[in-house]
């Protein structure tokens, strides 16, 4: 019998055959959704998708990008930001 947890039909079920000749129903782990920017909310590309659990197990330079805001605004968003800044700190 599976544990309460286990007991919910949102979990994709997989029915693999086992070495004793039967066959299992196993349930499927769902994969994380990517990460998104938060200012204009598309994918974040370079940070893993992963459940917190395994992410922690990498290292930081693989969690995230070195770049700055990484992991927080994408390449587009954060060029728009830092044109913006650079702008308005040159106003005479």
């Amino acid at each position: 019998m599976p544990e309460p947890s286990e007991r919910t039909r949102s979990r994709k079920r997989q029915d693999l055959r086992v070495p004793g000749g039967d066959s299992e129903t196993h349930l499927k782990r769902e994969r994380p959704s990517a990460l998104c920017c938060s200012r204009c909310g598309g994918e974040l590309h370079g940070i893993p998708r992963l459940v917190p659990v395994k992410l922690l197990k990498l290292s930081a330079s693989q969690r995230s990008t070195e770049r700055m805001y990484g992991g927080q605004l994408c390449h587009d968003c954060l060029r728009r930001l830092l044109k913006q800044a650079v702008r308005s700190s040159y106003r005479p």
